[in-house]
């Protein structure tokens, strides 16, 4: 790629961003010396303004022929490398700067340069210069910039809102809104924002608007672009990386240096429970709390495991992102599954298909992959699930029902305590199943009834202390009838 006098092979010329003072003074000299010019669109505020006899063309013609940017793209590189071939070479023109949010420019020297056919770019001022001036803004040091028609087609935002952003290509209503619905799932509705239309020209406006209102501005157009400026720090996943790593090095906490892997475990379950109980009390703003503070744990565990080289987060979060895609064929594939079950038979088939791949050529077992730290109610609901995915389950409930009454009828004739202790273990183990029958995770279950027998048996001790009695010189009936209270008030 380089910058010469001939007319021969393929030039690139930037046109700036709109006002013809901002063209660039090889640009016109260039544009005065050449008859013809292949303009990526007309519409662009500078047309006007190019030398008079010069003969202007554009690819206008692909945008109403093709439904997709990526056809259009394709059609207006192939013309382009077309026409560079030719004797007298060709001029083509662009927005801005040609490696400046243009998609044509870069794939046109790529293969042009395969083909061996001359190029030459000829600068021009990208909108982003005016954008900042329009804005009272400097990039540095951070600033994400992004496609509004890849962010409007996402679920979720990809950057990290504790920097400031600049969302290009909001040129419809029909665009502001699907990028408003993507921001939405981390900025809130009135989160203020700017629109910035036909930055650098004489017809230069800034709105600022709440991010609700964004598609509804009526300035919206070709030469539009969003700026979000950055939320408030403690926002993004790297600062809690970075937060850590702080708590970690030389100058950080001695008790977190002095954290392993094993040292941590406790830390791990206990956090992970305390998840649970905030689930089981249906309480968000302490399932909040918790999920930060299970999250300080995962985060602790992979920059330990970064210290001694052993992984980064960014294996941790590239491994689960490629294990869920491949698993996900039906969503991220060809495959079509319309059940559940089918989708959790594919799964375990997905399982020992990799297992083969990474060398495991022992026969694992369907259980194996259950793990032996969960709760004893859990591990058996597991196994009983993983179990029924082949088959070996009962095909009504009925039967399910009479195991139960089938192992408290021996638990009840049951001999010494070990075998007591045996059979107890199965009418649990039955009981797991009834539950998972009725589609109840027994543990979340046992542990609401824990959370009710608390909350009742505090009431009967509290009724106690206000009568001035001890529990032990209460009767079981007079506690019955504080339980029955306690029951009414819930």
């Amino acid at each position: 790629m380089k910058q010469n006098d001939q007319s021969s092979g393929i030039t690139i010329l930037g046109l700036g961003p709109g006002n013809p003072q901002h063209l660039t003074r090889s640009a016109w000299e260039w544009l005065n010396q050449i008859t013809e010019v292949y303009l990526r669109t007309i519409h662009h505020p500078l047309v006007s303004a190019l030398p008079s006899g010069l003969k202007v063309l554009s690819f206008d013609e692909f945008y109403e022929q093709n439904e997709t940017f990526e056809r259009v793209y394709q059609q207006i590189v192939e013309k382009v490398l077309e026409l560079g071939q030719s004797s007298s070479g060709v001029t083509y023109a662009v927005p801005g700067h040609p490696f400046v949010a243009e998609a044509t420019c870069p794939e046109i020297v790529r293969r042009a340069e395969a083909l061996g056919i001359p190029v030459q770019v000829i600068e021009g001022l990208s909108f982003l210069e005016p954008t900042f001036t329009a804005l009272g803004v400097d990039p540095f040091p951070q600033m994400t910039l992004v496609d509004a028609l890849e962010l409007g087609t996402a679920y979720h935002p990809t950057f990290p809102p504790s920097v400031p952003v600049l969302i290009t290509q909001i040129y419809s209503r029909e665009v502001a809104a699907n990028v408003k619905l993507t921001l939405n799932e981390v900025y809130p509705d009135n989160y203020l924002v700017r629109l910035v239309h036909a930055a650098g020209t004489e017809h230069q406006v800034v709105e600022d608007l709440p991010l609700y209102e964004i598609d509804r501005s009526s300035r919206i157009g070709l030469l539009t672009t969003l700026y979000l400026p950055a939320m408030e720090k403690e926002t993004s996943f790297e600062e809690f990386q970075a937060l850590i790593a702080h708590l970690r090095s030389p100058e950080g906490c001695p008790w977190d240096r002095e954290q392993t892997h094993q040292t941590l475990r406790t830390n791990l379950l206990e956090e992970s429970y305390e998840v649970l109980t905030a689930l089981d009390a249906d309480d968000p703003a302490a399932l909040c709390e918790e999920l930060g503070d299970l999250m300080l744990q995962i985060v602790l565990h992979a920059q330990i495991a970064s210290e001694l080289g052993e992984f980064k987060m960014t294996d941790v979060l590239a491994g689960i992102h490629h294990k869920i895609v491949r698993r996900h064929p039906h969503v991220f594939g060809e495959l079509k599954l319309d059940s559940s079950d089918r989708v959790v038979r594919n799964w375990e088939a997905l399982k020992a298909a990799e297992r083969r791949a990474n060398g495991e050529n022992e026969i694992k077992g369907l259980l194996e992959g259950v793990s032996k730290a969960l709760p004893a109610l859990a591990q058996a609901q597991a196994y009983q699930a993983r179990a029924a995915r082949v088959g070996f389950d009962w095909h009504e409930i009925a039967p399910v029902v009479e195991k139960v009454r089938e192992e408290l009828d021996e638990l009840l004739h049951a001999g010494d305590g070990n075998e007591r202790e045996d059979e107890l273990g199965d009418l649990l183990f039955a009981v797991v199943n009834l539950a998972r029958w009725y589609k109840v995770d027994a543990e979340s279950a046992l542990r609401r009834t824990n959370e009710r027998f608390y909350r009742r048996f505090k009431y009967i001790e509290e009724k106690a202390r206000q009568s001035g009695r001890d529990l032990h010189q209460m009767s079981l009936e007079e506690m019955d009838v504080l339980w029955e209270e306690a029951k009414g008030l819930e």
